[in-house]
């Protein structure tokens, strides 16, 4: 039943009273003129002052009572907007006759939102505060907020509700600020590198652009299954075939995978294709917009991510093959030979799986021994064509292609490649992704007919690159769980009737 709390009920009691004393516990006129943090900054100058305050001035401000004092004659109250947290001095004499007694102090409480109108002063402690001449209820909070002074800590409630998270944990809603401005940055950059912004379908006729199984879903007025996208490749490679040189797409993929620390069912990414380039010219552009980034966000070149320190002024470049030997310590008369790689991973108790090609394996070496080992920038390069089904090959060696991975902190961060453009030899590798799809593997590719149509009428020489912005955004704010920088990560649901999520009263 809703509203059973008993402590809800003592809150919706609360606001009844204060509608039958006049007062609307859901008021929509605030007046409110300035910031918290503007406040403070503003009236800094204050602590200057020889009698510690200035009554000529006036402010109104508005925020969630976060912590209460409640005294006889006066009391102190600390309100917080999303910009900070503010002092506010409550005296009886300073407003009408019985609202302190009768209102303030029986029926406001911590958690309602409130407006306060006043002159900045400093207290004897020295904290800039509001002195204020009028307290009026915005809006009444009914359920009470968790604990005074540690926030929502435990991992579940936070997930499951993050607006109560957002509200006990400043921190949290600077991870967030953090994510909007690399996403507004991430924008600019490309804008200002002359790209242009598109949009392609969220839902596909053919689940393509990567390796991953999808998601399901149908349309009812064609009659027929749709896919969640899983990369907006296929449409923006089109695009560059219609004559856009350079375009992005900054949006949500799907993929029906596990969840774990570094996946979410559905997860941001930047994708941009850039024509007359290749995947050398992506790393160089991949600097600067790392570079840029941390020059906006006002950020160390050097940053700590868990007991690892990530230095952001060295990056550097290996080819995947010899990354095995070189950081992975796999034998050089291993890493080329089928049979050989399968005894060493059975040898390290690792599963071996004969059916997989000699690209596959080499890339199950690369998972185990040397990915973790990645710390500062680096770019994998020549990965294995089993491994890039849409990919170009290398010139000089086709049994690679030419492709990196950006891999910080041990993690994937970005997957680059020049694009194939032979439509035949697209259509072939199509061919064979089919058959690893009909031999069991649902991560593969469908056939795409139209997207060889599409690069039968030429494709400019292109180089294209995917990074994604949640493992970014981790990265930047030292966060180790994708969970904590979405905002409403995907969650198992509670059994019915379950209380797991309930919050602890004050």
């Amino acid at each position: 039943m809703a509203f059973e709390n008993k402590f809800i009920q003592q809150r919706i009691q609360k606001a009844q009273v204060l509608k039958e004393a006049g007062f609307n516990p859901y008021a929509n006129d605030s007046k409110r003129n300035t910031t918290i943090s503007k406040y403070l900054n503003v009236n800094d100058d204050i602590h200057n002052l020889e009698e510690k305050r200035d009554e000529k001035r006036h402010y109104t401000v508005s925020g969630r009572i976060k912590l209460q004092r409640i005294m006889g004659k006066a009391s102190f109250i600390k309100i917080e907007d999303e910009s900070g947290m503010l002092q506010v001095y409550v005296a009886r004499d300073n407003l009408p006759e019985g609202f302190y007694n009768d209102i303030f102090k029986k029926n406001i409480e911590v958690g309602d939102i409130v407006e306060v109108e006043g002159y900045p002063f400093v207290t004897g402690h020295g904290e800039l505060s509001l002195h204020a001449h009028s307290l009026k209820l915005l809006t009444k909070a009914i359920a009470p907020l968790p604990e005074k002074f540690h926030g929502v800590t435990d991992k579940e409630i936070r997930y499951r509700k993050r607006y109560l998270d957002l509200i006990m944990n400043a921190e949290v809603r600077k991870t967030f600020q953090i994510r909007s401005k690399v996403i507004s940055l991430t924008r600019h950059f490309f804008e200002e590198k002359g790209f242009l912004e598109v949009e392609t379908p969220m839902m596909h006729p053919i689940a393509g652009g990567a390796n991953a199984k999808p998601f399901v879903t149908h349309h009812n007025a064609l009659g027929i299954d749709r896919y969640l996208r899983i990369a907006p490749e296929l449409y923006l490679k089109r695009l560059i075939v219609g004559g856009f040189e350079a375009v992005f797409e900054i949006n949500r993929n799907f993929r029906n995978e596990g969840m774990d620390a570094t996946h979410n069912p559905e997860f941001t990414s930047i994708e941009f294709y850039w024509a007359y380039k290749t995947y050398r010219d992506l790393i160089e552009i991949t600097k600067d917009y790392f570079k840029y980034l941390f020059e906006h966000l006002d950020l160390p070149t050097i940053l700590p991510y868990g007991d690892m320190e990530v230095d952001f002024d060295k990056f550097t470049e290996i080819p995947l093959i010899q990354s095995l030997t070189d950081i992975g310590g796999v034998p050089a008369d291993v890493v080329n030979d089928k049979e050989k790689i399968l005894d060493y991973l059975r040898s390290k108790n690792l599963e071996a799986d004969a059916k997989m090609t000699l690209g596959y394996l080499q890339g199950e070496l690369f998972d185990e021994f040397v990915e973790e080992k990645l710390i500062n920038p680096t770019f994998i390069t020549e990965y294995p064509v089993d491994l890039s089904p849409l990919a170009r090959r290398n010139d000089e060696n086709p049994d690679i292609t030419e492709r990196f991975e950006l891999f910080i902190a041990g993690r994937e961060i970005a997957n680059a490649f020049s694009e194939l453009n032979d439509p035949v030899d697209q259509y072939e590798r199509f061919v064979a992704q089919g058959e690893a799809k009909e031999g069991g593997d649902d991560e593969a590719h469908e056939m795409d007919k139209d997207f060889v149509d599409a690069l039968s009428y030429g494709m400019a020489p292109t180089a294209g690159q995917g990074i994604g912005i949640d493992r970014l955004v981790m990265l930047l704010t030292n966060e180790h769980s994708i969970r904590d920088v979405l905002l409403f990560p995907a969650m198992k649901p509670l059994a019915e009737g379950s209380k797991e999520d309930e919050i602890p009263e004050e």
